[in-house]
C-alpha cells in the first residue's frame, strides 16, 4: 500500500487521522488562501484541498496525499481565522443565535489522479453574551480556528445543534476520508 501523507499542519486534523490507526507523514503545503471573487464555500475549500495536496504531492511518487481545507460560512460570507482577538469577536457575534455552514474539502493526490469530495455540517449557536465573546476571543483558541471557534474546545458551550459530521466541524470528516481512502 501508498505511503499516506497529510498535507496539513492542523494539529486537529493529525489527531483525527490518527484515530483511524493509519500511519502517515505529515508534509504541510503552503498555498494562498484568499477566496476569489464569488466564490462559494464549497467552490473555496475543494480548490484549497486540492491546491494542497497537489503541492505536497508535486514530484513525488508512491505516495497518497490528503488535503483538506474548512471554510465557516454564515449566509453569503465567509468567516476565515480571525487575524486578532477583535476579529474573532466580531465573527463570534456574526454566529451568535443562529445557524452557519462549516465546509469541509477533501482531495486524495495519487499517481496524477485526484478524487475529490465536500462535506458540509450545519451547526447552531445560542445567543452568546458580550461577555462571553469577548472572554473566549481573549484566551488565544480562535485564532487559529476557520470562524474563531473550536467545537471540541471552548466553544463547545456555545453550540446548541449540530446536522451532519462533528468530525467534519472539528476540521477533518473522518467517514468521508476513509471513503476517499478506499
Amino acid at each position: 500500500m501508498k505511503r499516506l501523507v497529510l498535507a496539513s499542519a492542523s494539529p486537529r486534523r493529525r489527531e483525527l487521522l490518527g484515530r483511524l490507526g493509519l500511519e502517515f507523514e505529515v508534509r504541510p503545503a503552503a498555498v494562498d488562501e484568499t477566496p476569489r471573487p464569488g466564490e462559494n464555500p464549497e467552490a473555496l475549500a475543494l480548490r484549497l484541498a486540492r491546491a494542497k495536496a497537489l503541492a505536497s504531492a508535486a514530484g513525488r511518487s508512491g505516495e497518497r496525499v490528503l488535503g483538506a481545507d474548512t471554510v465557516v460560512a454564515r449566509d453569503a460570507s465567509i468567516l476565515g481565522k480571525p487575524a486578532n482577538a477583535t476579529e474573532a469577536e466580531q465573527m463570534l457575534e456574526t454566529l451568535s443565535g443562529g445557524e452557519h455552514r462549516v465546509v469541509t474539502g477533501l482531495a486524495l493526490a495519487a499517481d496524477g489522479a485526484v478524487a475529490e469530495a465536500c462535506v458540509v455540517s450545519r451547526v447552531w449557536f445560542r445567543s452568546l453574551l458580550p461577555e462571553e465573546i469577548a472572554r473566549y476571543a481573549a484566551d488565544g483558541e480562535p485564532l487559529d480556528a476557520a470562524g474563531g471557534y473550536a467545537i471540541q474546545g471552548g466553544a463547545a458551550g456555545f453550540i446548541s445543534r449540530v446536522v451532519g459530521s462533528y468530525t467534519n466541524v472539528v476540521g477533518l470528516p473522518l467517514s468521508e476520508v476513509v471513503r476517499l481512502l478506499g
